[in-house]
């Protein structure tokens, strides 16, 4: 879990900074040429998180070899620092997929140190419109998750024309017989739960919230804040600590890769005042799971929570 503290994401900056120019340098005087499928026969893709990574690697079948560089469930991945291996992983791809919107901002960076001539780029916040200030937890967006699926089967087509066939199969597949049981989960809740006044730690949880049609009563300002790691207004912890006094929330909805002390107070309240909480990950978890058991369970998991709140 990561380590308390609101300014940890500002210092690993900071830090990061440091390593990938460091990093950059190491690269730029080695070979960073080296084949790109060339030695496997499939395209390399690369992804900066496992969430967009598992379904990279589905939607490529046998046709692709795919790396992720965040895969840690128990840190936290707006503070990762990359490592010369990272670059090395990056400079080889012919397909990266980013997430962008300030999330992963030092794979900018080692892209450019590692310039490919036919390497293709896709930064998910881009490809979706969100502005750089935006939310950058989208693989929690229903919506989101479909459009960068046919994002990446589009750039897989371009990286290996031949197997076009083959990518738009995988596609289908992927959306209309994998993620049935995750889309079918989030009918139900919507259709059951709707309206039902739910708090939560940070952002990660709010493209989920709307797409279930639940009420995310925790004010905006907080949960950004402590996304981004800054320090959240005392008003809006004040106003947190007396919905949960009243009992205004039927579940609380914690990532439990993001703890600082103001979310733990929150965390200890809500326990006091018999409130159900249910946690989410801003990564696969466990760390080898596919996309759609990971979400399927977390989902289970809240429905479970609004039923015991419920009772429906």
């Amino acid at each position: 879990m990561a380590q308390p503290g609101n300014s940890k994401r500002v210092i690993a900056t900071a830090l990061g900074a440091v390593a990938i120019a460091t990093i950059a340098t190491a690269c730029s005087s080695s070979d960073t040429s080296s084949d790109t499928g060339g030695s496997s026969g499939k395209v390399e893709v690369v992804a900066t998180i496992n969430a967009w990574g598992s379904i990279a690697a589905q939607l490529g079948g046998d046709k692709v070899r795919e790396t992720s560089i965040i895969t840690n469930p128990d840190t936290d991945p707006h503070a990762y620092e990359p490592a010369p291996a990272d670059a090395r992983t990056i400079a080889g791809a012919q397909v990266v997929i980013a997430n962008g919107i300030g999330y992963d901002a030092w794979s900018d960076k080692l892209l450019a140190a590692n310039p490919g001539k036919d390497r293709i780029e896709l930064n998910v916040g881009k490809q979706l419109g969100v502005a750089d200030d935006g939310n950058p937890h989208q693989w929690y967006s229903p919506d989101s998750v479909t459009k960068v699926v046919e994002a990446i089967t589009d750039d897989y087509k371009k990286a290996d024309p031949a197997d076009a066939a083959y990518f738009d199969t995988q596609r289908a597949t992927f959306l209309n017989v994998t993620l049935s049981k995750y889309k079918g989960l989030i009918a139900d809740i919507k259709n059951k739960y709707a309206g039902t006044p739910v708090g939560a730690s940070e952002s990660i949880f709010s493209p989920l919230s709307d797409a279930l049609g639940l009420t995310l009563i925790t004010p905006a300002t907080f949960l950004k804040a402590i996304s981004e790691g800054t320090d959240p207004a005392p008003a809006d912890k004040s106003a947190i600590d007396a919905q949960i006094a009243a009992k205004a929330l039927k579940v609380y909805i914690y990532n439990s890769q993001n703890s600082t002390p103001d979310v733990q107070a929150q965390v200890d309240a809500v326990k006091k005042q018999g409130i159900e909480e249910t946690t989410v990950t801003e990564t696969l978890a466990p760390e080898n799971a596919t996309f759609q058991d990971w979400q399927t369970g977390q989902l289970q998991a809240l429905e479970d929570a609004l039923h015991q709140a419920t009772g429906k």
